[in-house]
């Protein structure tokens, strides 16, 4: 009877122990393959750009290749379920941006719950908007917007790279905040927005300062403020809007989802890569001379993160009453 029962408990250890051991063997042997990351843009924009840059130095650190795969269109939607709907295993991961949190609210139909359907791994960066003006308009900061836009109601037109994006929503939320009436004129992108906006189509937007602080410089545009919570070293001239309107705050943001159910031991392994690529002397200038901020941390940080700014995003849709179906 000993005998039987020591064999069994041998047993009954060794079962229990096959599946921890699966796992760690599964997250030493990874990544034994290439890796797919998918973005919702089409290529040469911002997004783009930051995926490709990511891509290289966490192959780099990995030992494995990282395809950036672009898949525009549905507002990020069609590249979101496509990483959600792939095999939990960690070789397709999703680049998300305010896109995804605004859309949580923004559709009213979807086939999948962001929060809920994938697995935050890390953030890369954040970067403000600039609140921008053709020179023709007569103002020349943040207060001087709001009162002539009081003062003229809905004679502005505000420019965006398209219903539901952050440079909407950055709009929307300074509406929101002053009570102000500008009239929204969305674009398919925000490279024609802005071309309108240099020849004065369109007389504001709340651009992203990778693409629109060279017009800033050349006198093109006037810049009015940037819409972070500090400064930014690319136009340091420029004032924060929260510094005339309190509580108000806009940036775009980068970082990168997994799957749900994608093992815990994955994750880690590409977070600890992500935090160490963006430790380098070669990130941090590179991304500093697009104007962006970086975001090491955890996967429980940049879930908070995306938490926070799809509850945010969320309020300033309904204000808006934006939609798209």
């Amino acid at each position: 009877m000993t005998l039987r029962r020591r064999q069994f408990l041998r047993l009954a250890g060794a079962a229990i122990a096959t599946p921890a051991i699966a796992r760690t063997a599964f997250a030493q042997a990874y990544p034994a393959r290439q890796i797919r990351l998918i973005i919702g843009y089409p290529p040469g924009g911002s997004a783009d750009i930051t995926a490709r840059l990511m891509a290289q130095w966490l192959g780099e650190r990995l030992g494995q290749q990282i395809i950036v795969e672009s898949r525009a269109g549905g507002g990020t939607n069609i590249a979101t379920e496509a990483v959600i709907n792939a095999p939990p295993d960690g070789y397709t991961l999703l680049l998300v941006a305010p896109a995804n949190a605004i859309n949580a609210t923004l559709y009213e139909k979807m086939n999948h719950v962001f929060l809920r359907d994938i697995e935050p791994v890390a953030g890369f960066i954040r970067f403000p908007n600039v609140v921008v003006v053709n020179p023709s308009v007569p103002v020349n900061s943040i207060p001087e917007l709001i009162a002539y836009a009081k003062a003229n109601p809905g004679k502005l037109n505000m420019a965006s790279s398209g219903n539901g994006s952050t440079i909407h929503m950055s709009g929307e939320l300074f509406k929101m905040l002053t009570g102000i009436d500008m009239v929204h004129v969305p674009y398919r992108g925000g490279a024609p927005a802005l071309t309108d906006l240099i020849s004065g189509q369109v007389q504001v937007m709340f651009d992203n300062i990778p693409t629109c602080a060279e017009h800033v410089k050349s006198g093109k545009l006037r810049g009015l403020a940037v819409t972070s919570t500090t400064r930014s070293e690319v136009l340091p001239d420029l004032p924060t809007v929260a510094d005339f309107l309190p509580g108000y705050e806009a940036s775009a943001w980068y970082g990168f989802v997994a799957p749900k159910n994608t093992p815990p031991e994955v994750i880690a392994t590409l977070n600890k890569a992500t935090n160490a690529a963006l430790a380098e002397p070669a990130a941090k200038k590179r991304f500093g001379e697009l104007g962006a901020i970086l975001l090491p941390g955890s996967p429980a940080d940049f879930g908070k993160l995306l938490a926070e700014e799809t509850e945010k995003w969320g309020k300033v849709v309904k204000f808006s009453g934006a939609r798209v179906d």
